[in-house]
């Protein structure tokens, strides 16, 4: 790619939990010949999701946790972009290609206004396409219940069906069929823990804004967007290993007790006597685990749990939680 050509730029975007992690580790390990600068966002105070990121090593990472990309930091947005055109143009830092991973609680509208309203933006990068991660579990209720979440879908270039091994064949037709009266523009299919085919999602030339005009005339007017302030975030942290005992029954009652107002919840676990991170994520009462990176030998041990959701007993959780740290 020529160092005067525009970077393509494509949004990865879904409600929260639905896998949009998952795929960009699928992305950023499948494309070994190119070099990928990924912009995380989370809805939050901390973010997690850079130690999540098993990625080989040729990717430039910047995290954006002090707000969502759609409004409260779209100035850092607008920055951070610059910034890396900067560092490209100067050949300080060398990258093909940027992929945006919007918090789940983002509307996409604001996101890619960014790459036709911000002069200097527009002659650096252009977007190639919205891609939107769907819950084929979850989907109804959060398109029901979520603003955001049929933002995402009306907006998408591509739209891809998670989960379906957690759902039956006519539950998934219902919610493809949805998706269709929705989207008709955008192609539909499926993705199993991060697998589908890159080739249809990357270098696509899928952003219309002709097409977006016509469902939103409004589209390049600077609109402010404003979230659902019921929905709030809070971290634990502890720098002393948790009893994966202790914890695995407060997650339990958790569930059990706040399923439906539980939107999303993951972290980064230390456990004593054990070398390697412990990665949980969760939707409601769906949540899962696996290994993560080996902790560095000088590195702090540091646990991070981060949940999102609606009413959620903040003070009493993090009781519940420091009394998880192991004796």
């Amino acid at each position: 790619m020529s160092a005067l050509a525009k970077l393509p730029v494509t949004i990865l975007t879904g409600f929260l939990g639905v896998g949009k992690t998952t795929l960009l580790n699928r992305i950023l390990h499948e494309r070994h010949g190119e070099r990928i600068a990924v912009i995380e966002n989370e809805f939050g105070e901390a973010g997690i999701d850079n130690d999540i990121l098993l990625t080989p090593g040729s990717e430039q990472i910047v995290e954006m946790n002090n707000g969502c990309i759609c409004c409260t930091v779209r100035g850092d947005l607008v920055r951070i972009l610059g910034e890396l055109a900067q560092r490209r143009a100067s050949g300080s830092l060398q990258f093909d290609r940027v992929i945006i991973e919007t918090t789940g609680l983002a509307d996409p509208a604001p996101v890619a206004q960014t790459f036709f309203m911000d002069g200097d933006i527009a002659r650096s990068y252009a977007l190639d396409a919205i891609v939107t991660i769907v819950d084929a579990r979850h989907g109804d209720a959060q398109l029901n219940a979520n603003h955001e979440a049929q933002e995402q879908v009306g907006f998408a270039d591509r739209l891809l069906l998670s989960k379906t091994d957690l759902v039956d064949a006519e539950t998934a037709a219902r919610l493809k069929d949805r998706l269709t009266r929705m989207n008709p523009r955008a192609p539909i299919s499926a993705v199993d823990f991060g697998r589908t085919p890159i080739a249809a999602l990357l270098d696509i030339g899928g952003f219309s804004l002709d097409a977006i005009l016509e469902i939103e005339p409004d589209f390049l007017d600077d609109v402010a967007h404003e979230h659902d302030d019921t929905v709030q975030s809070f971290v634990f942290t502890s720098d002393t290993p948790l009893d994966q005992g202790r914890l695995q029954a407060f997650f339990r009652e958790a569930m059990d007790s706040h399923a439906e107002d539980l939107m999303r919840y993951k972290g980064i676990a230390a456990f004593p006597g054990f070398d390697h991170r412990v990665v949980f994520q969760g939707v409601h009462m769906i949540m899962g685990s696996d290994i993560g990176r080996r902790w560095a030998v000088d590195e702090p041990r540091r646990s991070t749990l981060v949940f999102i959701g609606r009413n959620l007993p903040k003070d009493q959780w993090l009781e519940r939680l420091a009394a998880c740290r192991a004796d």
